[in-house]
């Protein structure tokens, strides 16, 4: 099983620093569009944001790939912390009453979270602010930017979607369909949820028993299975080429 490598980054500098009543309008950064920094006032580029002010649009999330992103980040100094969320900005979208839902990364966001980081980076993709809330989620889902599949693979209702990133469910089958597209089993695609589609392939196929070297062998037998024909709808298959 392929571990998280570590990686050289390089500081971005800063943005928006969301404060303690709400997102503080500032300079955003270079790469950044200066269109607006808060909800109503256009779409922002990139900003420096709580994580704990952050709300998810999924129910689950795979712990063992968040605990470790969580230990590759205590790992690291606070500035190297910083520079490693600069280079993996989170996209987001602005939401009723101002709050920020993120699309992406909640593992990433997750683990950041658990490892007592303060700030991380977002992209705002969209703004939403505008909408009742009972309008948003049907929107974010037809913009598939909502998942709210639960840790059985089953389909809920938006409510059940949490409203912290710490209220995140585990579903062991997200952290093996990771692990297996990391150790080269399918190929990472913008397809909307791939990585749950995965997962459910895995979910009848391959039991995770509950050691870490049972989730390795779950993903050596994960990867066989990427390769096969059972697998070939599903997208990002590389099938004999994922050797």
């Amino acid at each position: 099983m392929r571990r998280l490598r570590s990686r050289r980054w390089q500081a971005r500098g800063t943005g928006s620093i969301l404060g303690a009543d709400g997102f503080v309008p500032g300079t955003v950064l270079p790469s950044g569009d200066k269109s607006g920094g808060s909800p109503g006032g256009g779409v922002a580029k990139l900003h420096e944001v709580e994580i704990h002010r952050l709300r998810p649009t999924q129910i689950t999330v795979g712990m063992i790939e968040v605990e470790d992103k969580r230990a590759m980040l205590e790992s690291l100094k606070k500035h190297e912390q910083r520079d490693f969320l600069a280079a993996h900005p989170i996209p987001a979208v602005w939401g009723p009453d101002g709050k920020l839902y993120i699309t992406d990364h909640h593992h990433l966001g997750r683990a950041a979270s658990e490892a007592g980081v303060d700030t991380g980076f977002f992209w705002v993709e969209e703004d939403y602010s505008h909408l009742p809330i009972a309008e948003f989620w049907p929107k974010m889902s037809a913009a598939l930017w909502a998942h709210p599949i639960d840790q059985n693979g089953k389909h809920r209702s938006f409510e059940e979607i949490p409203d912290h990133l710490e209220k995140l469910r585990d579903d062991p089958y997200r952290s093996l369909a990771g692990y297996v597209r990391e150790a080269g089993g399918y190929d990472k695609t913008p397809t909307a949820y791939a990585e749950f589609l995965w997962a459910d392939f895995f979910r009848t196929r391959v039991v995770i028993g509950p050691t870490r070297a049972d989730f390795a062998e779950a993903v050596k037998k994960g990867l066989a299975l990427a390769k096969s024909a059972a697998a070939a709808h599903l997208p990002g298959y590389r099938g004999e080429a994922a050797g």
